[in-house]
């Protein structure tokens, strides 16, 4: 292995394809904004002399094998699309650029320390810690902020990312939300039911409650199609496919891997699954095909006892469901006060591809599929 990549969503390994050695690092541990296509490394082969390196050019005057400038503007987004080299241009990375707008500090005020200095990452974060020097100033008197004393932790790919994510969905979408009151007691029963099957069985294929609802959730969405959608200005996309995304929470961020076509696989297909997708988010190990393709995302807080709350649709999906705690609530039955296992379920929905009405034929189905959950076995 020769490095470890990290992208927006994944921690890739790059193996190498030839025998030899290192001859020379090009791109350091840690650094940041590393555009594709760049070399990163040298290598001397199998049998190659290091001297072979000596008509190699340095570090600073390799130039990278260039893609289209659409192509690269398509795959990074606007945010982090390459800066064009115009006549008088301060020349900084996407990152330091971003990085200055954040902290209002001046670019062209910054030494930059990158190739034909080329102003990085680092360079802005040194003018932060000493601004007298580099005529930081803020942009108005309203941006002070006076804070207590802190520590300094910097953002790993994934939180930049999902920032920059929410940001885009909560600004570029119109959300509304559905609230609904699940009762529970017939899927627990289910479960306990299926888990007691065979007591010895591993834990692998142990049922939880969130494999019971993305079954629940993808059959739903086969009742009601026009919920599994895109929005584009040119077409709605409706997929033919039902894949089940579900957001889990690492030490570096939310990440959303997906299961495929969860409304034809099996309970037991869905638990392994879930479980092994886990363990590699929580490792850094999910690779990008782990996180791609998802059509409806859920979000469950219910372990860590939130009881309700609605969450910013993952684009380009158009909807998004959060699940809160079960819990014994009372409720009303035919006349009378009983007591019975609730769960709360608010569905996030992009107004400009799902109206209402189907928003809430959604969540019927749903709940059909829930308190009743022998259906999901026809």
């Amino acid at each position: 292995m020769l490095a470890e990549i990290e992208t927006d969503k994944a921690t890739m390994e790059v193996e190498s394809v030839d025998e030899g050695r290192m001859g020379r690092i090009l791109v350091g541990a840690g650094t940041a904004g590393v555009a594709v296509n760049t070399p990163i490394a040298l290598l001397v082969l199998e049998g190659e002399s290091p001297s072979v390196l000596d008509s190699v050019p340095a570090p600073d005057s390799v130039v990278a094998a260039k893609m289209p400038e659409a192509v690269v503007a398509n795959a990074l987004g606007p945010d982090l699309a390459p800066e064009k080299d115009t006549g008088g241009r301060v020349f900084a990375t996407p990152l330091a650029r971003r990085l200055a707008r954040e902290m209002h500090l001046d670019l062209a005020a910054i030494c930059g320390s990158g190739p034909r200095g080329r102003i990085v990452k680092a360079d802005v974060e040194h003018a932060e810690r000493t601004p007298q020097s580099v005529g930081v100033h803020p942009v108005s008197s309203l941006d002070a902020v006076v804070e207590p004393p802190y520590e300094r932790v910097p953002h790993t790919t994934i939180r930049t990312i999902v920032a920059r994510r929410t940001l885009q969905s909560s600004r570029e979408i119109p959300h509304f939300t559905l609230t609904v009151d699940f009762a529970m007691d017939a899927l627990l029963a289910l479960r306990k039911q299926l888990n007691a099957l065979n007591e010895a069985r591993p834990d692998e294929v142990r049922l939880s409650i969130n494999d019971l609802l993305i079954k629940a959730c993808a059959l739903a969405l086969r009742t009601v199609p026009e919920i599994n959608v895109r929005f584009t200005e040119e077409a709605m996309h409706r997929y033919t496919q039902i894949n089940l995304a579900v957001l889990i929470n690492t030490p570096g961020g939310l990440v959303v891997p997906v299961v495929r076509e969860a409304d034809r696989v099996g309970l037991a297909d869905i638990s392994g699954t879930m479980k092994a997708l886990a363990r590699k988010a929580h490792a850094g190990k999910l690779q990008p095909e782990d996180c791609q393709g998802g059509t409806f995302t859920l979000s469950n807080l219910g372990m860590l006892g939130v009881r309700q709350f609605s969450a910013i649709i993952n684009p380009p999906q158009a909807c998004i469901l959060a699940v809160g705690v079960v819990e014994p609530r009372p409720v009303v039955r035919e006349g009378a006060l009983a007591i019975a296992t609730m769960m709360t379920g608010t569905l996030s929905v992009d107004h400009r591809a799902v109206d209402g009405a189907a928003g809430a034929r959604y969540l019927t189905a749903l709940k059909q599929r829930i308190e009743h959950p022998l259906t999901m076995l026809l």
